[in-house]
C-alpha cells in the first residue's frame, strides 16, 4: 500500500490553501493524503484531495476560564489524533500553524512519527513557535524567519509558499506595461480590515492627475457595506470601474492587472512574487506579531513593492504613492522583474521534496 501524508491545518484559508497544494503534490506523488482539521477548517476544505478528512477538537482563547477549556479541547484532539494515526498508520505528519494543526503535530511527536512544520508568514506563529523545537523539520516561506532561535533557523529550510496552480501559470507570462493604453489597477482586501482599503483607495485614485485618471480601469474588492459609496466616487471621477465584495477568478485578474494595491498576507506576497506583480501593500497593523509588515519586506526590499503603514495610510499619502509609480512608465517594468526575483514558483514540488525526506 502507498505512504500515507497527514496534512494538519485549519482556521483560515492561509492555512488552508497552501496545505491544499502540498496534498495535491503529494497525491500526484502517489502518496495516499490524509486532512486533520477542526470544524472551522472544513469551510475551506470542499476540493481539499483527501481521501479521509479528520474532525479533531482543538480551541484556543484569552483569559484563564477560556484557556482551560482550550487546553481540554486540544488534549481530545490529540487523543482523536493518535488513535486515527493509528490506524491510518501515517508516514509523515505535515502541519500549516495554527491552533486546529496542533493535536495531529502532538499525536505524532508522541507516538515519535516523522514531523514537518510549514511557516507562512515572516515570523512563527505561536503554535508552530512552540512545536518547532520537538519537529523534525522545519520549511519557512520567507528567507527570514523572525522569533526564531539561531538552533532552529540553522535547521529550517526556505521552500516558499505554495500557491494555486493558475497563479503558478502567470510566472511563465511576460509583464506588459500599459505603455499609451489603459491602466489597470486591482485592488485586494484581506478578510480582516479591509474597510481601509474599501474607503480610502477610491478617493485616492479619484484625487489621480487627470491625464493618468482618464486612463484607469479599476477592479476592487470592497466591503459589502462600501460598495455603492465607492462605486459613486469611481463614477463622479470619470474612472471605469468593476466594484464587488469578492473576485473568484483572481489569476485572471492577476494576468491584465498592471499595478495591485493590497494586504500583506503570506499568500498575496507570495502570489504578487510569482505573477511579477508591481504592487502597494498596507499591511494589516493588528496582525499578530507584525508579520504583515515583516512579510511586505520581501517585496520592499528589493523595491518591487511600495509599502504605507496604517498609521501613515490617507487619501493624499495613497495618491501620492500611486502617482509616484505610475508616472515613470520604465518602474512598472522594474517593479515586476524584482517581483519576479524573489519567487518560489516551485514551493509545493520543494515542500513534497522535504516531506519525503523527513518521512524518510
Amino acid at each position: 500500500m502507498s505512504r500515507l501524508c497527514v496534512v494538519a491545518a485549519g482556521g483560515t484559508g492561509g492555512h488552508m490553501f497552501p496545505a491544499e497544494a502540498l496534498a495535491r503534490e503529494m497525491a500526484g506523488r502517489g502518496w495516499r493524503v490524509v486532512l486533520a482539521t477542526d470544524h472551522r477548517g472544513e469551510q475551506y476544505a470542499h476540493a481539499f484531495p483527501a481521501e479521509e478528512r479528520l474532525a479533531l477538537d482543538a480551541a484556543t482563547g484569552s483569559g484563564p476560564i477560556a484557556l482551560v477549556k482550550a487546553g481540554v479541547a486540544i488534549v481530545r484532539g490529540v487523543q482523536q489524533a493518535r488513535s486515527a494515526f493509528t490506524r491510518l498508520n501515517a508516514d509523515v505528519v505535515v502541519g500549516f500553524g495554527g491552533y486546529p494543526s496542533a493535536p495531529a503535530l502532538l499525536a505524532a511527536i508522541l507516538q515519535k512519527r516523522p514531523t514537518l512544520i510549514h511557516e507562512q508568514n515572516a515570523v512563527l506563529g505561536r503554535t508552530n513557535r512552540i512545536l518547532a523545537p520537538y519537529v523534525r523539520n522545519v520549511a519557512s516561506s520567507f528567507p527570514t524567519l523572525e522569533r526564531a532561535s539561531p538552533a532552529l533557523k540553522a535547521r529550517s529550510h526556505v521552500v516558499g509558499a505554495p500557491v494555486r496552480a493558475d497563479i503558478r501559470a502567470l510566472y511563465d507570462r511576460a509583464y506588459a506595461p500599459p505603455g499609451d493604453g489603459p491602466i489597470r489597477i486591482l485592488v485586494t482586501g484581506g478578510s480582516q480590515g479591509a474597510r481601509i482599503l474599501s474607503e480610502t483607495t477610491p478617493r485616492a485614485l479619484a484625487a489621480l492627475p487627470d491625464a493618468i485618471r482618464r486612463r484607469l480601469k479599476v477592479q476592487q474588492q470592497s466591503r459589502p457595506e462600501t460598495l455603492e459609496a465607492a462605486r459613486q466616487i469611481y463614477l463622479e471621477a470619470g474612472i471605469d470601474a468593476e466594484v464587488a465584495p469578492f473576485f473568484r477568478d483572481m489569476a485572471g485578474r492577476l494576468s491584465q492587472a498592471h499595478l495591485v494595491i493590497g494586504r500583506a498576507g503570506a499568500s498575496t506576497c507570495a502570489e504578487l512574487a510569482v505573477a511579477a506583480m508591481p504592487s502597494i501593500l498596507i499591511p494589516l497593523k493588528i496582525a499578530t506579531d507584525d508579520h504583515q509588515r515583516l512579510n511586505a519586506k520581501l517585496l520592499t526590499d528589493v523595491h518591487a513593492a511600495g509599502m504605507i503603514l496604517e498609521d501613515d495610510v490617507t487619501v493624499q499619502s495613497m495618491t501620492d504613492a500611486v502617482a509616484a509609480v505610475l508616472a515613470d512608465p520604465a518602474r512598472l517594468s522594474s517593479m515586476s522583474a524584482a517581483a519576479r526575483s524573489v519567487a518560489i514558483p516551485d514551493a509545493a514540488r520543494r515542500l513534497a521534496d522535504l516531506a519525503e525526506a523527513t518521512a524518510a
